[in-house]
Order: C-alpha cells, then structure tokens, then sequence
C-alpha cells in the first residue's frame, strides 16, 4: 500500500460519520427596522420550518439589523432549490436585505496555504481527520516543498508554487486556476508566509482567513517574540481575521491572549505563541464553517 493509499485509509476509518440534520442557514443584515425578526419567523413557521437557532443583533450607530437563523427542513414544504427566490421576493427585497442562504447538506470546501511552519496545519489536518468539521480538503498549496510529505501521509494533493517578486502575478494565475479546478469555497492561511495580491483577494471576499500573532505593528518581522522578549511583555496574543488589501487590518473573526512574565525565554514564547495561533484560527475556521461570521465594513459579527 502506497503513502498516499494509507492515508486515505487512515482518513476514512478515523473520520466520524456526521450526523448533521438536514437544515438551511440564513445570514442577513439591512437597516434597522420594526417588524423584521416577525417576518422571519413567521415565514418559516407559515412553511412548517422549525427553527433550531436564533441570534440577532442591532448596531444602534450605524442602524444595522444582523440576523442568523437556522431550521429544519425535513418538513419544509417550499423546495429546497425554491428557498432562496421564495425569500428574496416576499422579504428580502421589502426590507432590501443583503442575505445569504446555506444548506447543511453541502460540505464546503476548503484549501490549505501554508509555508515552512507546520503547527497550524497540523493542528487543521487533526481536526479534519477525527471529523471533527464538516469540510473537505481537496488540496494544499505551499510556496516551499518541505510540507510535502504532510499532504501525503493525510493523502491530500499538494502543489509547490514558488513565488518570487519576479513571477508573482503569474503563479497568483496559478493558484486561482487550482481553486477553480478543485472547487474551493474559501481559503486558510496557515502561516502563509506571502502577501496575496489585490487581484487575488478579490476572487474570495471574505473567504480567506489568515493567522499572525497579535504584537502587529508594535513588533512586526521576522522574529516577532524575540522583540517581545527584549521588551519584556506580559501578554502574547494571535488574531485570525478576513484577508482585505489592507494588511494585517481584516475584520477580526478571533482573538486571544496568554500571560507570560521574566521567566519565560524566547523558545518557551514561540511554543505558547503557536499554541495559541493554533487554537484562534481554529475556532476562526469553526465559525466561518458554520456560517457564525458576517463581515460589514471592517468588522464581523460572529454569532454564538
């Protein structure tokens, strides 16, 4: 049995079988206005929905109704092809809402992007073997080889697509071209170590979540902890956030923080940063794999 073979093996005997009820998802935001959660609901019910959750939340400043709601649809009697042009036309185009439907049934799909680090990928491939999220991972794609061996053992493709100053356009062409071939629906950094283009950006709004410890811009570079140990701080962080031309100043979907103090010595701060870098951006990735996040303007409401 060839590496490859072994780990589509391993993958299939430790995947769990999900157990996802056959449910639709509605993420939507549009002025503020009375009426609106009624109207919903009422939809829902009148078409024999039964709803499993509901959150909301009304940006008073700047007049903002944001809603996700999810239900049943076992016995919803509007076909599932008929849900979105039933909606849009008896609510969404009355309140001129920004909406979008999701099913349970449709597994998205998600590329890797990674570099040299491993700690963030791994910590993805664990979750993804143990089926612990509804996701497929058809490819990696990496601007250095040394990951290789990493997609092999959990039999996923992998493409080495270095990138220089000189050929970045062309191999940019390149990597939207795979998206395209294995059907992506959004990408994770994994401790990328590459700025994505504008053009590039473009093709997934607010489908690319990137990793990067939260000492940006007081301690940029290569060697960030070393920085932060010459300074003496007492708290490390990671952020996970949306991909926007602007770097690093995505709209944040995670965050946290551990203490450190005098004690701790340069080595002992990287493993608690990637420690913590790991954990963000998986909860980054759980939320946007269940439709938890809605990005307006520069930030994300991330339901519970």
């Amino acid at each position: 049995m060839s590496r490859t073979d072994t780990g589509d093996f391993i993958m299939k005997s430790l995947k769990k079988i999900n157990v996802n009820k056959n449910t639709a998802i509605l993420l939507i935001h549009c002025e503020d206005q009375r009426g609106i959660v009624s109207k919903v609901t009422e939809f829902l019910d009148e078409n024999n929905g039964n709803i499993l959750h509901l959150d909301q939340y009304v940006d008073r400043k700047e007049g903002i109704f944001f809603m996700r709601i999810e239900w049943e649809l076992d016995n919803f009697t509007i076909p599932t092809e008929k849900i979105g042009d039933y909606f849009g036309t008896l609510i969404g185009q009355k309140y001129n809402m920004t909406w979008r439907l999701f099913f349970s049934t449709q597994t998205p799909r998600m590329a890797l992007f990674v570099s040299k680090m491993s700690h963030c990928l791994f910590d993805i491939l664990a979750r993804y073997q143990t089926g612990e999220w509804d996701v497929e991972i058809p490819v990696i794609v990496s601007n250095h080889e040394i990951l290789k061996p990493v997609a092999d053992k959990y039999g996923i493709d992998f493409h080495y697509i270095p990138i220089t100053k000189d050929n970045k356009a062309d191999q940019e062409k390149v990597q939207l071209e795979l998206l395209k071939k294995y059907k992506v629906d959004f990408v994770v950094l994994a401790r990328y170590m590459q700025v994505l283009s504008d053009n590039f950006i473009n093709h997934y709004p607010d489908k690319i979540i990137n990793i990067h410890h939260s000492f940006l811009p007081a301690f940029p570079g290569a060697k960030p902890y070393h920085s932060a140990h010459e300074r003496g701080v007492k708290i490390i962080g990671a952020t996970s956030h949306y991909v926007t031309a602007e770097l690093d100043a995505g709209p944040i979907i995670e965050q946290d923080v551990v203490r450190i103090s005098h004690v701790d010595s340069v080595n002992r701060l990287i493993r608690k940063g990637r420690d913590l870098e790991k954990i963000v951006l998986s909860r980054a990735v759980y939320a946007h794999l269940n439709h938890k996040t809605l990005a307006y303007k520069n930030r994300t409401i991330v339901f519970s």
